[in-house]
């Protein structure tokens, strides 16, 4: 009976580290989906890439993200796409993922690590922090923001001349055209590279009207590279009823960057802000 006792609590204890093996695995090498293009970024900065089995189809840079598994976009994800890669860890911005897929995601025991990001050189800085922290890699957060830092001062000395009233338009062709209010990222990092933004007076985005256009007036207009060639070229964007009225129009100061580089505030926010400094001042 003792022998038989023996063997019994041998069995149990190895089942119980068997189940236990995966679990520790997990925490020391997890399984990550990112489901935001900064949040992946930073994450590759940390030295997790290899952690990282899949991604929304923001999550471009460094370039060998391309080559992961996709999701899908982050605002439109379904669990069943995550599910199937099987995680240990989906990450991205609370903001971005429907209440639904979080309550799926939780149900099946994944562990959910979301953060929220606000539109600053300080909240970029507090991203990288929060982002290193969460995956047990405080220090590794600190060359990155040096980085940041560098690249900002750069920045800084680029434009300091009149400022420049910049629109940006995010474009989808004809069909799909919106202007960029208050408090988007589209307008912070226009301040930040030493412009004002061209309209006030709404927050978030709205569909460009042709009065709206020319009562604006910007001396430059913005657009994502992929925006600019969704219109065909400059010479589209001129037939866009109202741009031909404007200064930016009459002196075709057109102005595009990498969509990704200049709205992500990530890692690389004062290379954008550097770019984009020298192409309007």
């Amino acid at each position: 009976m003792k022998i038989k006792n023996i063997k019994n609590l041998i069995l149990s204890f190895i089942v119980l580290m068997l189940s236990y093996a995966p679990q520790t695995m997990a925490q020391t090498s997890p399984k990550i989906v990112s489901v935001n293009g900064t949040v992946s970024e930073i994450l590759a900065g940390i030295g997790m890439e290899a952690n990282i089995i899949g991604t929304d189809i923001t999550s471009n840079y460094p370039a060998t993200l391309k080559s992961k598994p996709k999701v899908g976009h982050n605002r439109n994800l379904s669990a069943e796409g995550i599910l199937a890669l099987q995680p240990d860890i989906v990450t991205g911005l609370s903001n971005e993922l429907k209440p639904e897929l979080v309550s799926q995601l939780k149900s099946t025991g994944i562990k959910l690590v979301l953060f929220t990001q606000t539109y600053s050189a300080d909240g970029t800085r507090k991203l990288i922090k929060d982002v290193a922290a969460a995956f047990g890699k405080p220090k590794a957060a600190d060359p990155l923001i040096k980085k940041l830092d560098s690249d900002l001062a750069a920045a800084a000395k680029v434009n300091k001349g009149a400022k420049p009233k910049v629109l940006f338009i995010y474009a989808r062709g004809t069909g799909t055209m919106m202007v960029a209010g208050e408090g988007t990222q589209m307008q912070q990092i226009i301040e930040m590279a030493g412009g004002a933004n061209a309209v006030t007076g709404f927050s978030d985005f709205k569909p460009l009207t042709p009065e709206a256009l020319v009562a604006a007036n910007p001396d430059v207009i913005l657009l994502f590279s992929s925006g600019m060639d969704s219109l065909g070229g400059a010479a589209g964007l001129l037939n866009v009823q109202g741009v031909a009225q404007t200064n930016a129009g009459k002196n075709k100061r057109f102005v595009t960057m990498d969509g990704e580089l200049v709205s992500s505030f990530g890692p690389r926010l004062g290379l954008a802000v550097g770019e984009l400094a020298q192409k309007i001042k």
